[in-house]
C-alpha cells in the first residue's frame, strides 16, 4: 500500500461537511444499531449481551435502518453482542451503504475470517473497531492481543480502516499500554478507555488505581500532541481525567443523547443511550422526538457513555471541540507522506 493510499485510508471515514452541518440542524449524527444481543464472549465488565436472545430478522434490521437514513443520520455503527454472530452482518452492511450511511462495525475480531473481511470490504463497510484490552486473555476478558493479532493483519491488509479500543481497569493496566504501542507502531488509530459503571451505577470490576490510570491518560495526551493516531478526541482525554479526579464538568454541556446520538436495541426499540432503553418502536420516532432528548439529565454525571458525552461536547461547542484536534490530524497526515 503506497503512503497515498495510506493516507487516504486512514481518512476515509470522515463526514466532515455533513458531520458539521449536524451541529447546527435537528438531524442526527450517528445510531448504533444493536444487531444482535448474542455475543461469543463473555467479558466481566460487559453488560451489552445476552445469549437467550434470538437474531433480529434482516428484514427488520433493514426497516430500521431505511428509518435511521430517513431522520437524517450521518452513520451507524453496527454493534452487538458481537455483530459478526449474526448470519446476515455482510448484507447489513450492504444495505446500510446501500441507503447511504457511513458505516463502522465493532467487534472483538475472534470470528473474522480472510474471505469474511473480503465480503465486507465488498459490501461497503468503512470502519472496523477491534476491541482489545490485555496483551494475554485473562478471567475478567478474553479479548487480547495474543487471541487477535493474526485477525487484525486480515483487515490492515484490506481497504477497510481498522481502528483498536481497549478497556482500562484494574486487570487490564498493566497491559493496556502494550495495546497500545502495538496499534501506534502499526499506525492504527488506537485508545483505551476507563472502564464504566453498569446502569445500575455499579462497578462490575476494580476501576483500578488513580495514579495509573491518570498516568495512562495523560500518556494518550502527550502521544496524540505529537500526532501519533490516538483514537479519541483531547476533549475525551481531558474528561476521562476529570472523572479520575473527582471533578464534577456534567453541568458545562447538554446531553445530546437520544437527540445527536441515538442506540436501536435488536428488538428494533428506540434507546435515548446505551444505558437508558426505552419502549418506543424505532419507526414511530420522529426528528422532533429527538430534539426532546436534547435536555439536561440527572444522570449526566460521571456518565461513561463516552460517545454520549463526546457528542454532546460536540453540540454544545462546536468550534472549540473541533480545533485542538486540527493540528494532531495535519501531524498524523505529515507523518504518512514523509519518506520512513
Amino acid at each position: 500500500m503506497s503512503r497515498l493510499d495510506a493516507l487516504r485510508k486512514n481518512f476515509r471515514d470522515t463526514r466532515y461537511l455533513r458531520t458539521l452541518k449536524r451541529a447546527f440542524d435537528d438531524r442526527p449524527v450517528q445510531c448504533s444499531l444493536y444487531v444482535t444481543d448474542r455475543c461469543n464472549l463473555d467479558c466481566a465488565y460487559c453488560t451489552e449481551y445476552d445469549n437467550t436472545r434470538p437474531h433480529p430478522k434482516l428484514a427488520d434490521i433493514r426497516r430500521w435502518l431505511d428509518h435511521i437514513a430517513r431522520l437524517g443520520t450521518v452513520r451507524v455503527a453496527l454493534v452487538g453482542g458481537e455483530p459478526m454472530m449474526h448470519p446476515d452482518i455482510v448484507e447489513i452492511v450492504r444495505h446500510a451503504r446501500e441507503v447511504g450511511l457511513a458505516t463502522s462495525l465493532t467487534t472483538n475480531g475472534f470470528l473474522l475470517t480472510a474471505d469474511r473481511v473480503a465480503r465486507l470490504e465488498d459490501a461497503g463497510l468503512e470502519v472496523m473497531q477491534m476491541s482489545i484490552d490485555r496483551m494475554t486473555p485473562s478471567a475478567i476478558t478474553r479479548k487480547s492481543l495474543k487471541s487477535v493479532a493474526k485477525k487484525i493483519d486480515l483487515v490492515a491488509a484490506s481497504g477497510i480502516s481498522l481502528h483498536i479500543t481497549g478497556v482500562i481497569c484494574a486487570d487490564t493496566i498493566g497491559e493496556s499500554m502494550q495495546v497500545l504501542d502495538y496499534g501506534l507502531a502499526r499506525g492504527i488509530p488506537t485508545e483505551v478507555r476507563l472502564v464504566h459503571a453498569d446502569p445500575e451505577q455499579v462497578m462490575r470490576v476494580d476501576p483500578g488505581a488513580r495514579e495509573a490510570l491518570r498516568a495512562t491518560i495523560d500518556t494518550m495526551l502527550a502521544r496524540k500532541k505529537r500526532g501519533e493516531r490516538i483514537h479519541t478526541t483531547a476533549a475525551m482525554l481531558h474528561y476521562q481525567r476529570d472523572l479520575i479526579d473527582g471533578r464534577n464538568t456534567a453541568e458545562s454541556w447538554t446531553c445530546a443523547a437520544g437527540y445527536k446520538l441515538f442506540f436501536v436495541s435488536a428488538a428494533g426499540k428506540f434507546m435515548e443511550c446505551s444505558m437508558r432503553p426505552t419502549n418506543r418502536d424505532l419507526e414511530d420516532m420522529t426528528v422532533a422526538d429527538l430534539k426532546g432528548y436534547f435536555r439536561k439529565k440527572s444522570c449526566q454525571t460521571g456518565c461513561g457513555v463516552y460517545c454520549a458525552v463526546s457528542m454532546s461536547m460536540f453540540r454544545d461547542r462546536p468550534v472549540s471541540f473541533v480545533a485542538p484536534e486540527i493540528a494532531p490530524r495535519l501531524r498524523q497526515a505529515f507523518n504518512d507522506l514523509k519518506p520512513a
